[in-house]
């Protein structure tokens, strides 16, 4: 007889990991115990040396699948005498910390008892095991036992309680197992404000089925409801009905921008989308992600839902309650399941504070009596282009949150404990620990005190959590950021270093990290995007930067022109287009789409026809005076230029719109391009930096000719896209001739753009170039976080 102790690290906490072990050591006849502690998985076992080896080797082979062993440590021992095998009681680790699960979708097992008459969770809407359920966003300490959780007031009863403690059940040590009998219960009430008055009768409707089948019926009338999910809250109404998605836009404030969906099964998406293999199985995985995907023409979903796109974004029902809604019963195939809030804001997620956020948002509420811990929105995941062989196409998120966080980020180095306080928009932030990088749920965009409270929130629990005491804070360069003050006044109060890094450096570390570079060898950074602070004060977004960890050189980038008008320029294209012109030395003519807007504006019926027009005479002041004007490189204002010369859009209500309403016209049979220049550093002003430049102005004059010859808008766009495409592979193979870098970084919100990404890596790995993409953290700046923890880890190494 041997005997061995085992340490596991990684996700093998709430995943069915012990009862995997108790089940795998009776089968071979091996003795000892299994226990959770703070740290992860201890293991002592007595067995023949065959037997412990065929052990030890099921226990990474073998692996329930939710699980993630990063270390598995054997200490050789002397056998102990076990008579049997059990699962001892759980230990805290002072100190120690381990990764936790993501909420996880529920299983086909469970959802076989929730339809089944004759088992006794019968549509209950809270069935859930061990492969599946609540985890991150119920759990509010190590090690993750009920008491730990925000299950812990439902008493569990003898049914249930034999189920939790027979390590042969799939229910082992489930901490959110419940039923009828002893667990959470869902409700329907009317919402206090003028929209819910008279809907329901003044009592609860507490009965669970009785709940859900007035909810059905209301959103069959096309009622606005607030169903509190495994996150948060979401307002749902019926997807093909158009005037409840209008009305819901404007309770909601949301203009234009798209809403998620959700439809019953993988057979209705086909009747309203193409469906390619790799959505199929990103929509059906036990992450259930918002998936983008082409819309059908003959789909009945309203136009109001995504207007002026050719996607939708869609996900299954992921909880057992998104199920019975979807029951056999439900007059609708299609539902509209966007974030609670008022648009800005962070989704609620109490009870209370919904009644009140939401009271004239929605005319009712489907609540449950399970607390959510911590908020955690859907994430969006769409699917990107082959990256790599196999050529299988691969996850891109856009949106890493629920069913991903706080999967952490393995990283080839082992770090210092940090803190990366991430962007001001798409927050997330980031806490490391050894080889572990913790990348927050989304945060949102930090421009109120309701959601600069939930990032606060959000850190402190991560770091109680994951036992992290920051010693080096990591923030973004640009002053007037919450993220940025919060880091620097928390640097100063806990005296600890903190370590101002630069946006697009930022951004291509993260791709880097999250493919696990060392790091020694540097690679072709391209990050394009819409806003970042550049080292030289100017708001940079077209970089070509050759990279490591440790620095950047910035060996081309677009040419500057300016933001008449600062940030109300991202507002109104228009003036981009106007600033653009300006800067490539072409005229206002009155017969362009930003001048007409332009003029419009400045028309009242006292002054039908005023000359010069003020608005553009107050635009030419800021241009030639630079007052108010900053100067700007990014790809992400171009695009807007683009969409306003043609008429598309010469004013947005949410980020990005112009150039995503530009995307989804492109003709993609056009093959033509748009010519950019490429000037040497010595032919310009600029050779302090010794940067190449990327000048658009022949790219503008070529457009306005097609423009003014009746090309059409769809093959203007592709075209502008094509030339995009084509500068980013001359400037590649120029960084590659100097200095023998063949690993291209893809990363920056412009990267969103698919028909970008995939133009440029096919013209991109045609000429041999390795291409790295995101596929496990956002190319916008929700990845941003990543990026600056081990940019910081680096430079203090």
């Amino acid at each position: 007889m041997k005997g061995a102790r085992i340490h596991i690290t990684g996700i093998v906490q709430g995943v069915g990991f012990r009862p995997f072990v108790y089940n795998l050591a009776e089968g071979l006849g091996v003795t000892g115990w299994v226990r959770n502690t703070s740290a992860g998985v201890d293991i002592q076992v007595d067995g023949d040396q065959p037997t412990l080896d065929a052990f030890l080797r099921s226990l990474r082979d073998d692996a329930p699948s939710l699980a993630l062993i990063t270390d598995l440590e054997v200490d050789p021992c002397s056998p102990n005498g076990f008579s049997s095998f059990e699962i001892i009681p759980s230990e805290p680790v002072p100190g120690a910390f381990q990764p936790i699960s993501p909420d996880v979708g529920v299983c086909q097992d469970c959802l076989r008892e929730l339809f089944d008459p004759h088992d006794r969770r019968h549509r209950y809407p809270f069935i859930n095991c061990t492969n599946c359920g609540p985890r991150f966003t119920i759990i509010k300490d190590i090690p993750y036992d009920r008491p730990q959780t925000t299950m812990a007031p439902f008493e569990m009863c003898p049914a249930c309680a034999a189920e939790y403690q027979d390590p042969r059940d799939r229910r082992f040590h489930a901490q959110p197992v419940a039923c009828a009998e002893c667990g959470p219960h869902v409700w329907l009430e009317a919402a206090q404000g003028s929209n819910g008055s008279h809907l329901l009768t003044p009592n609860p409707l507490s009965s669970e089925d009785q709940a859900i089948l007035e909810t059905q019926h209301l959103l069959e009338q096309g009622r606005i409801l607030a169903i509190k999910g495994l996150g948060g809250f979401h307002l749902a109404c019926d997807a093909t009905n158009s005037e409840a998605v209008a009305e819901l836009r404007r309770r909601k404030l949301r203009v234009d921008k798209p809403f998620a969906l959700m439809m019953p099964n993988i057979e209705t998406v086909a009747q309203h989308c193409y469906l390619k293999e790799a959505e199929r199985e990103l929509l059906t995985s036990p992450q259930s992600p918002i998936v983008l995907l082409w819309r059908r023409p003959e789909s009945m979903i309203a136009q109001a839902v995504a207007p002026g796109q050719n996607t939708l974004g869609i996900m299954l029902p992921y909880t057992p309650l998104h199920y019975l809604l979807f029951s056999s019963t439900a007059p609708f195939t299609a539902l509209v399941m966007t974030s609670a809030n008022l648009s800005e804001e962070p989704i609620a997620t109490d009870n209370q504070e919904a009644r009140q956020r939401l009271a004239d948002l929605a005319d009712a509420f489907l609540m449950h009596n399970r607390d959510i811990h911590i908020r955690c929105d859907d994430s969006v995941v769409p699917v990107a282009p082959p990256n790599s062989q196999p050529q299988t196409p691969n996850p891109y998120p856009l949106r890493r949150s629920r069913g991903y966080a706080p999967y952490p980020i393995v990283l080839p180095h082992a770090t210092p404990p940090i803190l990366a306080t991430g962007p001001e928009l798409k927050n997330t932030f980031c806490l490391t620990k050894d080889r572990y990088a913790f990348i927050s749920h989304h945060i949102g965009d930090l421009e109120n005190y309701e959601t600069l409270q939930a990032f606060e929130n959000g850190i402190d629990h991560y770091q109680r959590l994951f036992r992290i005491q920051p010693e080096i804070i990591a923030y973004d360069l640009h002053p007037d950021y919450l993220a940025t003050r919060y880091a620097l006044d928390r640097a100063e109060s806990e005296h600890i270093p903190a370590v101002g890094v630069q946006h697009h450096h930022a951004h291509i570390a993260a791709c880097m990290a999250e493919h696990g570079l060392e790091g020694d060898r540097p690679v072709i950074g391209v990050s394009f995007d819409g806003t970042g602070y550049g080292d030289d004060g100017a708001i940079w977004g077209g970089e070509f930067l050759l990279a490591n960890y440790t620095g950047y050189h910035r060996f081309a980038h677009l040419a500057y022109t300016q933001l008449p008008g600062g940030d109300k320029t991202i507002r109104e294209p228009w003036r981009m287009a106007l600033s653009w012109l300006y800067t490539a030395g072409i005229d206002w003519a009155e017969d362009l789409p930003p001048v007409i807007h332009a003029n419009s504006q400045s028309l009242t019926p006292n002054s039908p026809s005023l000359t010069p027009n003020p608005q553009l005479s107050a635009l030419h002041h800021q241009l030639s005076t630079a007052v108010n004007a900053p100067p700007t490189s990014s790809i992400g204002r171009l695009f807007d230029a683009v969409a306003a010369l043609v008429g598309l859009r010469q004013t947005v209500n949410y980020e990005a719109q112009a150039a995503i309403e530009l995307e989804a016209l492109a003709d993609p049979n056009e093959i033509d391009h748009y010519p950019l220049a490429i000037l040497a550093p010595e032919a310009t002003s600029e050779n302090n930096e010794h940067a190449k430049l990327i000048d658009p102005a022949p790219m503008f004059h070529a457009l306005l000719a097609d423009l003014r010859s009746g090309t059409s808008i769809p093959t203007i766009s592709a075209r502008f896209h094509n030339g995009l495409a084509q500068a980013v592979l001359l400037i590649a193979l120029a960084m590659r001739k100097e200095f023998e870098a063949n690993t291209v970084v893809l990363s920056g919100g412009v990267w969103q753009n698919m028909t970008l990404l995939n133009k440029s890596i096919t013209l991109l790995k045609k000429e041999g170039f390795e291409v790295l993409i995101h596929e496990k953290v956002p190319a916008n700046d929700g990845g941003l976080s990543l990026g600056q923890a081990v940019i910081a880890a680096h430079q203090f190494q």
